[in-house]
């Protein structure tokens, strides 16, 4: 906190036809840009056609701190006279994994909650828009999401400097195969020539972002049921980590330890810290074992059991769902195109359960109550070798497709001491928050009207979430997170559409194919919905509403002026919303 020493270092290659004398400053600036301080290092002769290497070191008096809350920035700028300089983002933060507490950044003891991401953005498919990942981050972070995994290859640089600036602390993994292959032409067909030369270089592009905290070195690998194999092969990663930076521990989601033997083999061991997908028990169970071994859930469920696990054992830094959006594939059979796993799902609309992970892990009050559908399915020891399409559980709505006398079972999320369930203004009776992360559940005899859950602390009203039951489709509504929009490829306006009664309660069930008009200086990029059975086309200007709402999404042209976009469907009051495109002030 008093002081920040930076040393940097680079390698200068005289590319004339001289020897040339070099000396190197390094000025040290703000986020804004204003300088801070500078240092140069002693002139070094650097011969025609050769490199050399170069480092020099300047301080910081009462550093801002890189934390997940406040992510300040620094810059560096090295330069070699006025004929060459680079400039990169670098934060001031130390972190460490300690055996028996886990994670730690600058001095608080955290956990991980982290989710798994696969690099698709649904309707842009892997060219992904920078604000596409910036709305879905934001949406993750409200749920409490402070941790993300790459899983699993390299991301692009623009979302690492996204998560640098957001907060979010990352799991950079590199490969999810070795010399085995998952699949007829993956990586293992390169692995031996070029995994040790694609890490390096991997960990040469990141290693300036104070994002990072862990390099991932293999996910799920099927080499370590051959242990003096993947021992080698691994025991070489972790050197070629090491080499190229000190400061980052190194893990793998280990596959199925205990059946290849990896916590009684050594393979484990060669791992900074040990890192296991699912088997959350077995995981622990290693640490009982051998007390020194530092542990974290590289890849989880979404069940109550799992999140006790991590909760409960200090021990374990933390853990990444599966998956924190749902991405395209993984969908088993035809005619899913996408796995259903994610807290969001492909449009960054957060699920019903998602808000049960907001109430065990976000600090602000909240409630949020859904119909339960059905009975919750168990998950197998290896959630990932099953069809991730299931069945919808819960519904976030009072708008019952039985509408005769009924019981209905209702769960409400929270993290307040108290939750109070009300119908029609009527009160089924206060709950407390449960000790083990269960919600609060009722038995509510279905009555038309509205829903109430109600959270208290210490008998004050802090959070409310209200359902209210829809009767037939009769207009359509468009609302939008963005009223001004730059031209540019990173920028973007989700506009959604939702189906609604003549009262403005949205309508679950209606599924209108909704049609999208623009005028004016901005186009539709794409439309889109979370239907992960839809094999609609997302360049078009057409998209049937799935669970009431879908979306267009929006680009502005390179002139100032008004975007108008109007949406219709048959047997629907039309809709209509104006944005506005403005000069892109980004250099």
């Amino acid at each position: 906190e008093k002081q920040a020493l930076v040393l940097a270092q680079t390698t200068v290659t005289n590319q004339s036809q001289a020897s040339r004398d070099v000396s190197l400053t390094l000025t040290i600036s703000d986020q804004g840009g204003h300088p801070l301080q500078t240092a140069s290092t002693k002139p070094q002769t650097v011969p025609a056609g050769s490199s050399a290497e170069f480092s020099v070191e300047a301080s910081v008096s009462k550093p801002r701190l890189w934390d997940i809350d406040h992510p300040a920035l620094y810059r560096a700028t090295l330069a070699i006279g006025t004929r060459d300089s680079e400039t990169v983002s670098f934060g001031v933060r130390e972190f460490h994994f300690d055996a028996n507490t886990g994670f730690w950044l600058n001095g608080r003891n955290l956990k991980l909650k982290g989710v798994c991401l696969h690099d698709d953005g649904s309707c842009f498919g892997a060219a992904v828009p920078l604000g596409v990942w910036e709305r879905r981050l934001a949406a993750l972070r409200r749920l409490g999401v402070n941790a993300i995994r790459t899983a699993h290859n390299p991301p692009a640089p623009e979302f690492l400097d996204l998560c640098d600036r957001l907060g979010f602390l990352v799991m950079d993994e590199f490969f999810d195969c070795w010399t085995v292959g998952k699949n007829r032409f993956d990586y293992h067909l390169y692995f031996a020539n070029w995994s040790r030369i694609d890490a390096r270089d991997t960990i040469r592009r990141d290693r300036n972002h104070p994002s990072i905290i862990l390099y991932s070195v293999g996910n799920e690998i099927h080499d370590t049921p051959k242990a003096a194999l993947a021992k080698s092969i691994l025991a070489g990663l972790v050197e070629v980590c090491h080499e190229n930076d000190p400061t980052r521990p190194v893990t793998q989601a280990l596959f199925r330890p205990n059946v290849s033997g990896d916590f009684t083999n050594g393979l484990a061991d060669l791992l900074d810290v040990i890192g296991t997908n699912y088997r959350d028990n077995e995981l622990i169970a290693a640490h009982r074992a051998k007390p020194s071994r530092k542990i974290v859930g590289t890849e989880q469920g979404h069940t109550k059991a799992t999140w006790l696990e991590c909760r409960d054992h200090p021990e374990e830094a933390g853990q990444f769902l599966w998956t924190g959006v749902d991405c395209l594939g993984e969908s088993r059979r035809w005619p899913i195109i996408a796995a259903g796993s994610g807290l969001l799902d492909r449009c960054g609309q957060p699920r019903p359960l998602a808000f049960q992970r907001q109430s065990w892990w976000s600090d602000k009050p909240m409630v949020f109550a859904v119909r339960r559908l059905n009975t919750e399915r168990s998950e197998s020891i290896d959630p990932g070798f099953t069809p991730l399409d299931r069945r919808q559980a819960l519904a976030a709505d009072w708008t019952p497709r039985d509408s005769s006398p009924h019981e209905e079972t209702v769960e409400v999320y929270s993290n307040c001491q108290e939750v109070d369930l009300l119908i029609n203004g009527h009160s089924l009776g206060a709950l407390p928050l449960a000790t083990d992360a269960s919600p609060c559940v009722w038995k509510v005899p279905f009555a038309p009207g509205m829903l109430e859950a109600v959270g208290k602390i210490n008998g004050t009203i802090v959070a409310r979430h209200a359902l209210r039951t829809a009767g037939s489709p009769s207009k359509i509504v468009l609302t939008t997170d963005a009223t001004e929009l730059a031209a540019g490829w990173d920028n973007v306006a989700f506009v959604r559409a939702e189906v609604e009664d003549a009262q403005g309660v949205p309508v679950p069930s209606a599924d209108n194919l909704i049609t999208f008009e623009i005028e004016g200086q901005g186009f539709i990029a794409a439309v889109d919905s979370a239907n992960n059975s839809s094999q609609e086309p997302f360049q078009s200007h057409q998209r049937r509403a799935f669970q009431g709402e879908c979306f267009a999404v929006i680009k502005a042209l390179q002139k100032p002026g008004a975007i108008r976009l109007k949406a219709s469907a048959d047997g629907l009051e039309d809709a209509s919303v104006v944005l506005t495109s403005v000069p892109n002030s980004q250099p």
